[in-house]
């Protein structure tokens, strides 16, 4: 019995430290991608910039803007390929499906994409078809490759399959172990945001000179502006992912301690138990001999006859 509790006692102590280890990992991996969320900051600063200087010299009421509501959209919805990160992808495509509903757009009129295969399983549990299934990036290094590939296949759905409305699902990064769903629509541009970079006071004295064509320019800096969104997308589902499974470990770490406890309590109660049947065991031998020796002592002590 005892040396059963030890090998449960040492296999618990091993899943510990595997524990802790993927508790570290996913501590490390956080910080990774807050990095790289941190790092657009300056990029996207001068991509606003840029579509400010523009709209100063046409107002953003020169751009056309799709007012109808969506008939037909695509949703790009962020995942993870791995376990062992909670509700992570339930929550996400729980909030994707609820978000498309409340559009008013048909299951048979959304193009969905999807990264990470799990978030995939939800999403057709739920009766909804996937066009496009990626696989999430390792790390940072990855992300740039996978928002390229999706841009393709934007420009793919919207000049061959007539769509126009784009939205992004994805879980935001908050703090710590914690997350949250999110979402934004991709395309078209929001215009009152437009309106509101028209709208602010321009640091210098004078405007940027560009001698580009107005509306190629103002191409390029929208597809730089998507190249952004995409990528905190990425890093965002990428943090969050870590930070469920953070949170997944710190859980675990607490129950297998618990558990740790537990059956070291009961191989110390064991152990006792057996300690104190040895002892009752020498004490019943002891008692054993001492009775076995009493006649002959007390024989040894009667009287010779007298003759």
């Amino acid at each position: 019995m005892s040396e059963a509790l030890k090998r449960t006692i040492k296999s618990a102590e091993d899943l510990q430290g595997v524990v802790k280890t993927m508790k570290a990992l996913a501590a490390v991996n956080i910080r990774q991608y807050q990095r790289a969320v941190e790092s657009l900051s300056v990029y996207n600063q001068t991509v606003s910039m840029g579509l400010q200087a523009l709209l100063k010299k046409r107002s953003a009421d020169s751009v056309i803007f799709k007012k109808a509501p969506p008939k037909r959209i695509a949703a790009v919805i962020f995942g993870s390929d791995q376990g062992l990160c909670g509700q992570l992808n339930a929550v996400i495509a729980l909030t994707a499906m609820d978000r498309m509903k409340e559009l008013g757009v048909k299951k048979e009129d959304r193009l969905v994409l999807t990264v990470g295969l799990r978030a995939a399983d939800y999403i057709l549990d739920a009766g909804q078809p996937i066009e496009e299934c990626l696989t999430t990036p390792g790390s940072t290094s990855g992300i740039t490759p996978m928002v390229q590939e999706i841009m393709i296949i934007m420009d793919e759905w919207h000049s061959k399959r007539q769509i126009d409305y784009f939205y992004l699902y994805y879980n935001q990064y908050v703090s710590g172990a914690t997350y949250r769903p999110h979402s934004i629509q991709l395309l078209p541009i929001n215009r009152e945001w437009l309106k509101s970079l028209e709208k602010q006071k321009w640091d210098s004295r004078s405007l940027p000179f560009f001698t580009m064509d107005w509306e190629a320019l103002f191409s390029s800096l929208i597809r730089e502006y998507l190249f952004v969104s995409l990528y905190r997308a990425f890093a965002e589902s990428l943090a969050s992912e870590n930070a469920s499974r953070l949170a997944a470990m710190q859980n675990a770490e607490k129950n297998i301690g618990e558990r740790l406890d537990e059956l070291k309590r009961l191989f110390y109660r064991q152990r006792q138990m057996t300690i104190t049947e040895e002892l009752l065991d020498v004490l019943a031998g002891f008692e054993a001999m001492s009775v076995q020796r009493r006649p002959a002592k007390a024989s040894q002590q009667t009287p010779p006859e007298r003759g």
